[in-house]
């Protein structure tokens, strides 16, 4: 599953750069969660890293976006080989 940021955001610029695979970008009032480059870390962290360092715990599963680990391993093959070394 992605992640996604709720409007409970404070915008404290905290998740950004733990993001290892770049999908958290700023959008027009809060940060959000790109669900194609989200994989929850998987191949990088076995935790979330913005999940983690957030102070106000507003980022949960997207339910519109449900993925098991699979999908997401995958998705960070995906994107990792698509990636310059």
């Amino acid at each position: 599953m992605a992640l996604m940021i709720t409007d409970a955001c404070i915008n404290c610029d905290v998740c950004e750069p733990e993001c290892p695979n770049q999908a958290i970008y700023p959008g027009p009032e809060i940060y959000e969660i790109d669900p194609g480059r989200c994989t929850e870390c998987v191949g990088h962290f076995a935790e979330p890293q913005c999940v983690q360092v957030c102070p106000v715990a507003c980022i949960p599963v997207d339910p519109q976006h449900v993925e098991d680990h699979e999908t997401l391993w995958q998705k960070f093959q995906r994107l990792h080989a698509a990636a310059p070394n």
